[in-house]
Parts: structure tokens; sequence; C-alpha cells
């Protein structure tokens, strides 16, 4: 089963349906013959542990590969650290770069206390070098300023055994097409 938690930091227009629904990410997995749920994150909760409690209360019976995509990473992480007996596998999709003013710079106030972390928003470096789940990263191509490329290679060098998968377009960005992400979420599943 795969949990996939959306994008979107405190954007009331983002939800599951939107961000893997819509895009066909849902549908392609379930073609694939894969279980799949796609919750929606409290946007406005204040903080990653409670985004990750709010999700962790409703996954489905089961070990599940939880899948984060953009600020969702940092929920995703936050949920296998909470209930690592429950995550069987963790795939982070288009991570948020954390640190970079020019991103930070234009997201409201209020969101300010989710910015902080190492690497990824929300979560502490040596958090992240603690995981023991298998972990695949899947990087934005292309790079974009909200995706930059040195936070997938960040992770990818903090995670112990970490697994670059193949990059694209992270939805719902008119160049995404779902068929390369299904694959490489079908794969990395089946390894888990």
């Amino acid at each position: 089963m795969l949990v996939l938690v959306h994008g979107g930091l405190w954007d009331e227009e983002m939800d599951g349906e939107r961000f893997w629904g819509r895009t066909g990410v849902v549908a392609g997995l379930r073609d694939a013959g894969l279980g799949v749920v796609a919750p929606d994150r409290v946007m406005r909760v204040g903080s990653w542990g409670a985004e990750a409690e709010h999700l962790v209360a409703g996954l489905p019976d089961g070990p599940v590969v939880v899948v984060g995509g953009s600020n969702g990473c940092s929920v995703a992480v936050r949920m296998a650290l909470a209930v690592p007996e429950r995550v069987r596998g963790l795939v982070l999709a288009w991570p948020a770069t954390a640190g970079d003013v020019r991103v930070d710079g234009r997201l409201p106030v209020e969101v300010a206390p989710l910015l902080g972390g190492g690497v990824l928003r929300g979560v502490a470096d040596e958090e992240l070098a603690g995981l023991r789940v298998p972990v695949g990263v899947l990087p934005s191509v292309p790079e974009g300023l909200v995706h930059q490329r040195r936070t997938a290679d960040g992770l990818l060098g903090l995670i112990p055994g970490a697994v670059k998968l193949p990059g694209c377009p992270e939805p719902p960005h008119p160049a995404f097409r779902p068929e390369g992400l299904v694959a490489a979420l079908a794969g990395f599943a089946a390894g888990c």
C-alpha cells in the first residue's frame, strides 16, 4: 500500500486529488495493481509533527510505503520517524528546498516556524541520517527554485542507503506525465 502525501505549504487550493488524482498518478498506480491512498494534509496546522500525527491516525492497516511530494516530503519523513514500524519504505519526490531566502521570502510570515530544519524543512539532518527504512529520492527535472537539485543531492548524501530515482517534473506542472513516476514508484515499492 502506498500513501501519497501531497505538496503545498499553506495552500488551500492544493489537496491530494489535485496533486495526485487529477494528474493520473493514483489511477496509474492502481492500474499497476498497487493499493494507494492520497489523503489531504491539514494545511494550517502549524507544525510538521502535527501534520504527520493527523496523517498517521488515518494510515491503512499494515506496513505502507509513504511518498511525499515537495513540501509533503517533510510530513512524510515525520511520519516515518513517528511510526517506523508502520513505514516499510519512503520516497521523497521533488523535495522542497530549505534555507533559500529567495524561496522563503515569498512565503507568508505565518509559515516561518515551518521553514527551519536542515537539508529538509522541519527535519534535523541527524534525524535524516538516522532513518532506517529504504528511501528513494526523486529530484525535480528540470530543477526549479523551489525544488533545487542541491536538496535531492543533500538527502542522498545524508540518508544511509538512499537511492536516486529517475527525476521528472512535479505535478501539477504542465510538463508532468504520470507514466515515469508510476513506474519508479512501483519499482521502488516492489523492492521494499
